[in-house]
């Protein structure tokens, strides 16, 4: 073997021989876990250790396929542009607003965004929430709001991004309260800017499990969403009762899936708490979910796989996504991935890279600052390599 202290740093190459999928939405086996709102700490403050870390932090491994960002919370805030909530990670108390608005300036989080897509994973823009302020009072309005949405986080161009460079991959209609007016009228022309994009854009719901749903069922029923992350949970139709066929209505919603939804394509998500402390109710254990999931995925051809409420619950609660992940592939899931900047599939990469800020570096990543080679002990962001922080261990001096 080689001597690490040897190598010329940045020029050492060598070949990565396994391929990251990229996300498929037509997969049965697909994991979707909200991230934003640092659900864990919410309900656990003096547990630090376990709130909400950077998104990044939830993409090194192969498990979660899927993460809407939550929350857009508000349509027309100041300068009737939307506001933005994402818990711990970016707040109006530690973060800059656009002039004149209400938004968020997050735009440091572009290059854990974009690491994650790089990932073969998807990132959306959820909107709504159980406390969200969305609505349209008219057509027109829904329809123009589209291009705003557009605009700000997708394809569109604005000088007010929240995520600056990073192009999300779509929007998450997580819809509470309030009236449904508008809302065909904003997705259909939000689908026709993203059929005109650059990239494959996805539109999901994210529905109470009571069927009709009271809050978006009428737009259920009228436009082609691409799957529904169907919450079954806090209600009498949650997975506690799933042995209870006048309660457990999956059935109902493959039903719509089939024969009612604009789109014979659309998927159906078993949407869950990932924690006892992740909702009011309908959590169940790995030992008790794993059935489930396996029995509607083979019963079923609607289905599309899980949704988790939320990453930091997940973690928080012994990786609870790998359980999911892992009755989802009825096998143990590969949990390893490239790492950050490095190019994905059977092509070179480069393994000692320059440090950098604003880049979520996991335990063994290897970089050099300060002709020295550095590799980090744990998982870190926009700390130096200088020996100080503990962050990194020091190999020794470039060749």
């Amino acid at each position: 073997m080689f001597s690490k202290p040897r190598l010329t740093c940045l020029l050492f190459l060598r070949f990565v021989t396994r391929t990251i999928a990229v996300f498929d939405m037509s997969s049965n086996q697909n994991l979707a876990v909200y991230w934003g709102q640092n659900s864990y700490g919410a309900v656990n403050p003096t547990d630090t250790a376990n709130w909400q870390q950077p998104i990044s932090y939830y993409c090194n491994d192969t498990v979660i396929d899927t993460f809407p960002v939550a929350f857009l919370d508000e349509f027309y805030s100041t300068g009737n542009l939307p506001s933005i909530n994402l818990g711990n990670t970016c707040t109006t108390a530690d973060d800059p607003i656009f002039p004149g608005t209400n938004l968020l300036n997050c735009s440091f989080l572009a290059s854990s965004i974009e690491f994650c897509q790089a990932a073969g994973k998807i990132v959306t823009m959820s909107l709504g929430g159980a406390t969200g302020s969305i609505g349209f009072t008219n057509d027109s309005e829904a329809t123009a709001y589209a291009q705003t949405i557009w605009d700000l986080f997708l394809g569109g161009s604005s000088s007010m991004r929240p995520f600056g460079s990073a192009v999300l991959d779509g929007i998450d209609m997580d819809i509470e309260g309030g009236s449904q007016t508008g809302f065909v009228s904003f997705l259909s022309a939000l689908r026709t800017l993203m059929d005109g994009g650059r990239k494959p854009y996805y539109i999901t719901a994210a529905p109470q499990c009571p069927y009709p749903d009271a809050y978006i069922g009428t737009t259920l029923d009228q436009f082609g969403f691409d799957a529904v992350y169907v919450q079954f949970y806090n209600n009498y139709c949650e997975l506690t009762n799933y042995n209870d066929s006048n309660d457990w209505d999956f059935s109902t919603w493959d039903n719509w899936a089939e024969t009612v939804s604009p789109n014979p394509n659309v998927k159906v998500y078993i949407g869950a708490p990932a924690s006892t402390s992740a909702a009011g109710s309908g959590y169940v254990s790995p030992s008790t979910f794993t059935p489930i999931i396996q029995q509607t995925m083979a019963q079923y051809s609607s289905f599309g796989g899980v949704m988790l409420w939320d990453a930091s619950q997940a973690y928080a609660n012994s990786r609870y996504d790998i359980s999911v992940k892992d009755a989802l592939l009825g096998a143990p899931a590969q949990r390893q991935v490239l790492l950050p900047q490095r190019h994905l599939g059977l092509v070179p990469a480069l393994v000692w890279r320059l440090w950098q800020t604003g880049v979520a570096y996991v335990g063994g990543d290897e970089v050099t600052y300060g002709g020295d080679l550095w590799t980090a002990n744990w998982w870190s962001e926009n700390d130096i390599p200088d020996g100080t922080s503990g962050d990194w261990t020091n190999d020794g001096a470039c060749a």
